[in-house]
């Protein structure tokens, strides 16, 4: 029995190699007519082809749920569903773009997780968060890094439990 994600390998790979989203570089002259909201909806488009190309399923885009939840790509990876935050950044000068993830913003994901596996009925599923990070320097192609496993939900209750105690 094969795998019908193995099948479309070769068609993955041709397709990122000749991708103009994955393979032309940003211009100075994009980054002149582009606010920030359009640099952000480049790079979740460069990421989603990105997961795409790399055998993930991009199931949803931009799920908003109840209770201020949201979350920039659902997608499966494997037998995994991946909860992935987009971050995109036209530079370095203040740092990675996972940086930008903070606690709070870790909750509004975990949020918009929780309602997503909710319409789901709660199946017995492994899932995860994740960080796409797109850097779109001028005169260069976009750079991604997929974090995977980016942030434990544990760790991030305790800490917006201590901020809440303050």
């Amino acid at each position: 029995i094969s795998n019908s994600s193995n099948n479309m390998a070769p068609v993955r790979f041709i397709a990122a190699r000749f991708s103009r989203l994955l393979n032309s570089p940003w211009t100075s002259e994009d980054m002149e007519h582009a606010d920030r909201a359009a640099i952000g909806k480049r790079g979740e488009d460069i990421a989603a082809r990105w997961l795409w190309t790399r055998g993930c399923r991009v199931l949803w885009r931009n799920y908003r749920g109840p209770d201020d939840g949201e979350v920039d790509i659902v997608c499966r990876h494997g037998k995994v569903l991946a909860f992935v935050a987009v971050k995109t950044r036209t530079s370095t000068a203040f740092g990675r773009p996972a940086q930008a993830v903070t606690p709070e913003k870790q909750a509004r994901i975990l949020r918009g997780a929780s309602a997503w596996l909710r319409l789901l009925g709660c199946p017995d599923i492994a899932w995860r968060y994740d960080i796409a990070e797109v850097l779109l320097i001028p005169g260069h192609k976009p750079q991604v890094n997929w974090i995977q496993a980016a942030f434990n939900t544990e760790e991030m209750a305790r800490s917006l439990a201590r901020r809440r105690n303050r």
